[in-house]
């Protein structure tokens, strides 16, 4: 039996991705998409051959698992709501922009012993897992410092407005490669020191964050996580690592894959990737584990860990000093 999936609104810019992912899944039946926006919806879903479903509690009805790609700010309704149904569910990141709102989330898909993946395509990059397995044989020794990046374009429309998506670039880019920081370290930063501004933009959102992130064991790494992009730049974000270690240093441009296209007309630009399709790679791994019901390979717990990250961030911003990253 194919796994039986509902998208939950049109609003983020990866839905595309996803829907793309599930579409082409040989093991999943896309049932249909709901929005309470139906408008954007039905440009979303018309063109894609996706139903649309007006009544919420309806379309759960009638799959196994949601993918929750709505605005920050309502990831724990649309979720919980989700997990009380028993659907599993692929929630966009941040997993949630508040304490308050990620515990809800935890607790219901705990109580109802639901699967709950956060979506961090990046931990699914071959040039990440690469990296990974070179830090841990030892080939550069000891680490000590890395540099990131996860600078883009501003993606505009809800995500600069802080009632819907909890912040701006702080909050939008961070998490991401914190994931990767954790994973490959495995350990957990303790200390956050954030600046944020908005010069590129001149509006009452960042649109530039940069952090310093201190782990118990002495590393540091900072991450600039900003929309310095303009608008015509090739991908969503750069992301960028440059792992120092005791013997050596390792470089990665996750989205390096592409070949670049410049035209006299308009669109002047257009990036070609032919790296993989992390977005596959992602839903792939949530569709094995709902299917063959074994763990996700990024949780829940890790999404909601990520996100103290980026609010320890905000933290740090309003005191002018150094942030503890709750647990």
């Amino acid at each position: 039996m194919p796994l039986r999936v509902g998208l939950l609104t049109a609003a983020h810019l990866h839905v595309g991705g996803y829907a793309a992912a599930c579409l082409a899944h040989p093991d999943v039946e896309l049932i249909g998409m709901w929005d309470d926006e139906p408008g954007r919806a039905h440009e979303f879903a018309d063109s894609r051959g996706i139903p649309f479903f007006s009544d919420f509690q309806d379309l759960l009805s009638k799959v196994d698992a949601v993918v929750v790609t709505s605005e920050n700010m309502r990831h724990a309704e649309l979720a919980v709501q989700a997990a009380q149904a028993g659907k599993h569910i692929l929630c966009e990141k941040p997993l949630a922009a508040t304490e308050e709102h990620g515990q809800q989330i935890l607790h219901a898909a705990q109580e109802a012993g639901v699967k709950l993946m956060t979506a961090f395509p990046c931990r699914f990059s071959p040039a990440y897992q690469n990296l990974k397995r070179r830090v841990a044989s030892g080939e550069i020794g000891a680490i000590r410092a890395i540099c990131a990046t996860n600078r883009g374009r501003c993606p505009f429309g809800w995500f600069v407005e802080p009632h819907l998506s909890g912040g701006g670039a702080l909050i939008d880019h961070v998490v991401h490669v914190t994931d990767l920081l954790r994973d490959l370290l495995e350990e957990e930063p303790i200390r956050v020191q954030a600046q944020v501004g908005n010069n590129v933009y001149g509006n009452n959102w960042e649109d530039t964050a940069m952090l310093t992130l201190e782990f118990a064991s002495g590393i540091f790494a900072t991450l600039d996580s900003s929309w310095s992009r303009p608008q015509s730049f090739h991908t969503w974000g750069d992301v960028t690592m440059n792992v120092v270690g005791d013997n050596g240093v390792i470089e990665l441009d996750m989205f390096g894959q592409s070949i670049q296209r410049y035209a006299a007309g308009n669109p002047t630009h257009a990036s070609h990737g032919f790296g993989t399709d992390l977005d596959a790679l992602m839903v792939d791994d949530f569709v094995r584990a709902c299917l063959d019901d074994r763990p996700v390979r990024v949780s829940g717990e890790d999404g909601m860990q990520a996100a103290r990250v980026a609010l320890a961030g905000y933290e740090s911003v309003r005191t002018g000093q150094p942030a503890t990253v709750a647990v």
